[in-house]
């Protein structure tokens, strides 16, 4: 009963914040307090519902806006999932390992550091620019974070966990799978949340540094509007990079944390 109370009052608490947010902005755009630039800076929000509209109803310059957003999710999906197969395949073999861990774990600490935005033009020198690029910044922004909490995950797992599953004979491979990896889902969860955010808005970052043509994302897409000064359907587009947030976080990473760890008691 007290849960489902707490889970009323935090929608509400939502709610009630937004819509008080789009007041302030719906204010605010009507009292053109940047005078002739009042409507670029704050347009009103029928502007940016038409907008939003316009935006799948027109796209830009004969190309659907589902192809941006159908080409950024592409790219995305595939650097999340090399990044995220490699830090665990990286990170089991540093359990198995101890010269490998204390390596793997200073080139986690070094690279976790490197914005991928940092190492762009490095990259765009040495591989040129392609889709290919954008994919590797993906999987830097996800391998480091999601290795680190991999890591610290089969670190905390209990002694007499894995001296358990080693007496009913468990080892290497087995070990791993058996004892280490369901000891340390949490983690893992936490890290997957963690990288998936950094991995969406490298992917964004970079589409707007440098889009490109032969697979528009929807990073180049706010920096096409941003050149024809249609601040509008901009907007428009950045509530469009929101909701798809919105809805991995709690469409799907949040159902995968209740039905696991959440149902198996090992957080709140």
């Amino acid at each position: 009963m007290e849960n489902s109370k707490e889970k009323i009052h935090s929608v509400v608490s939502q709610i009630i914040f937004l819509i008080a947010l789009l007041i302030i902005w719906e204010i605010t755009a009507k009292a053109h307090l940047f005078g002739n630039s009042s409507e670029l800076v704050f347009p009103p929000l029928e502007k940016i519902a038409e907008a939003f509209v316009n935006n799948f109803k027109y796209g830009y310059a004969g190309t659907s806006f589902w192809v941006y957003i159908l080409n950024s999710m592409k790219l995305l999906l595939l650097g999340l999932v090399i990044g995220i197969l490699l830090s665990i395949l990286f990170s089991s073999f540093a359990i198995v390992c101890k010269t490998f861990h204390y390596i793997y774990n200073s080139i986690v600490s070094i690279c976790d550091l490197l914005p991928g935005i940092a190492l762009l033009p490095i990259i765009i020198i040495i591989f040129g620019i392609k889709p290919s690029v954008i994919v590797f910044l993906v999987i830097h922004a996800v391998i480091w974070p999601m290795s680190r909490n991999i890591l610290d995950g089969f670190q905390s797992v209990p002694r007499i966990y894995v001296e358990a599953g080693m007496n009913i004979g468990l080892k290497g491979f087995s070990l791993l799978t058996g004892v280490y990896i369901p000891a340390a889902f949490s983690f893992i969860i936490s890290g997957l949340k963690v990288s998936w955010a950094r991995a969406w808005r490298g992917l964004i970052s970079a589409e707007m540094i440098f889009g490109i043509v032969s697979c528009p994302g929807i990073g180049l897409y706010i920096n096409q509007m941003r050149t024809n000064m249609k601040n509008a359907e901009m907007y428009a587009t950045l509530i469009v990079i929101i909701m798809i947030g919105v809805i991995v976080q709690y469409g799907i990473l949040a159902p995968i944390e209740k039905y696991t760890v959440k149902s198996w008691g090992m957080t709140k």
